[in-house]
């Protein structure tokens, strides 16, 4: 009990609920439109059923190859003629680091070198001889920047529009807005690294306060890829059959009791697509049909890209079968080169860069790339000093959100661009600059979708993938 002249929260509340003050401030609130309303999710239904978008779209899916930990621009996309004459000296200006305690402000040109490549003429590091091949045929953003300094923030930024947990990801609106073009398999999938999971886990593929259909189906780096997808041997055949229809007749009336439970209808939708993915699942992670060409290119036969290389194929494999939206994690900060960069950073593009290269051609050979949007890039880049000065051995970069690059293929974006530019030192972007608002509008229009209007209801605010702080749609960088 409080004492006299105190309160505790409990007892405030409890006298206060119904007083004169306590209602007119709800008046208030109403007369401003500050209120609340409530939402009768009842009346809505969810599904992943295919759904026609508000505009004529150039792209029907998306294959996001997310490198986690924050790539080197300066070293792989971005080269700096005035960092190389200045290497060594002291950087002048303002800097900002995530780890101080082993800062330097000593300037650090690439170790790697740059060449032309393509008709385009872009130049690209020499760690990335195979994205050289397909340069002509990718957008590469240089001026990407975020403004959040640690990773956990940097990949909500990208991943979900805002830099606080609990939002849904770029593949759920998706699906949430489009639906899928296949009825067995799920809308949207994340193939995972056998290194480990990315930083964050699960939150690289949540649904958030969206409904739980358009959740991420993860599927394993490694066989099984999908557990239990066998039944039973006394259930296999009519048994499971008559098992299932059962089944699905206890869900339906179940859920006439219970209409609106959005959680409930997630689970009945996912027991209708587990029987159908004993067959279709099985088919389209299985690369054994593919022919041995179709493998070197993606350096399956080679220890040092198989891995990769077969995420991609079965990226193209699910894509070609009506999955909306793949994405394929590197492993927890492959990337994050705060130190031993000189050793890290060429296994790192060794491991992805034959796969995702193979992906880009792939599709553009059987004239799905078109129609097919390919994202490759991090949550952020690294810093034009050293960090870790301690000899060539030891030396890495830091955290650098404020000018980064990745690239973009298909689906409406230009070939052969590299569009924007980070200053002389490659270290904050200073022309044509695209946040991570801008890249998710974007996006948004190539699937034919108006950003501000692709909206969800939650307490009162009608909540948007680009976090209701608007986003330009890069027409620079479309066709």
């Amino acid at each position: 009990m409080a004492s006299q002249g105190c309160y505790s929260r409990r007892h405030f509340l409890g006298k206060s609920g119904f007083c004169l003050g306590s209602l007119g401030a709800l008046w208030l609130l109403k007369q401003d439109n500050l209120l609340g309303k409530p939402v009768d999710l009842k009346s809505q239904h969810f599904d992943t059923l295919p759904k026609a978008p508000s505009m004529r779209p150039k792209a029907r899916a998306m294959i996001s190859m997310f490198m986690q930990g924050g790539p080197s621009q300066i070293d792989l996309f971005d080269p700096k003629p005035e960092l190389d004459k200045r290497n060594g000296q002291k950087f002048v200006g303002d800097i900002k680091y995530d780890d101080s305690a082993n800062a330097s402000t000593k300037l650090m040109a690439s170790p790697w070198k740059f060449q032309k490549h393509g008709q385009s003429g872009i130049e690209v590091s020499e760690l990335l001889p195979n994205f050289a091949r397909i340069v002509d045929d990718v957008t590469l953003i240089r001026g990407m920047q975020t403004g959040v300094s640690n990773h956990g923030q940097g990949i909500y930024a990208m991943q979900t529009g805002g830099i606080l947990a609990g939002r849904p990801t770029i593949g759920s609106w998706l699906t949430y807005a489009l639906g899928s073009e296949s009825s067995e398999l799920p809308a949207y999938v994340a193939l995972t690294d056998p290194r480990g999971l990315p930083v964050l886990g699960v939150s690289n593929w949540t649904q958030g306060w969206l409904p739980s259909q358009y959740q991420g189906t993860a599927v394993r780096s490694q066989e099984p890829r999908m557990p239990n997808l066998d039944p039973a041997p006394h259930l296999r055949g009519q048994a499971q059959k008559q098992y299932l229809d059962f089944l699905a007749q206890l869900n339906a009336g179940h859920l006439a009791k219970h209409a609106g439970e959005t959680d409930l209808e997630a689970r009945i939708s996912s027991y209708e697509l587990a029987g159908k993915l004993q067959t279709a699942a099985k088919e389209a992670l299985d690369i054994s049909s593919e022919s041995a060409a179709t493998k070197e290119l993606y350096g399956i036969n080679d220890p040092q890209t198989a891995e990769f290389g077969t995420r991609c194929l079965i990226a193209r494999r699910l894509v070609e079968r009506g999955v909306r939206f793949v994405q394929l994690f590197t492993g927890n900060q492959t990337w994050d080169h705060h130190k031993g960069i000189i050793a890290g950073l060429p296994a790192a593009c060794k491991y992805v860069d034959r796969g995702s290269a193979a992906l880009v051609i792939y599709l553009k050979a059987r004239g799905l790339l078109d129609s097919t949007v390919v994202h490759w890039g991090g949550e952020m880049g690294r810093l034009p000093v050293i960090q870790f000065d301690g000899g060539r051995d030891v030396v890495g970069r830091d955290h650098n959100t404020f000018g980064f690059s990745m690239w973009m293929a298909g689906g409406g974006f230009k070939s052969g661009l590299a569009y924007g530019e980070t200053d002389e030192l490659g270290h904050k972007a200073v022309k044509d600059i695209v946040s991570h608002h801008d890249y998710h509008a974007t996006l948004m229009h190539l699937f034919g979708l108006d950003h501000e209007k692709v909206t969800f209801p939650r307490n009162g605010s009608a909540m948007k993938l680009t976090d209701n702080k608007g986003g330009r749609i890069v027409t620079e960088l479309l066709v």
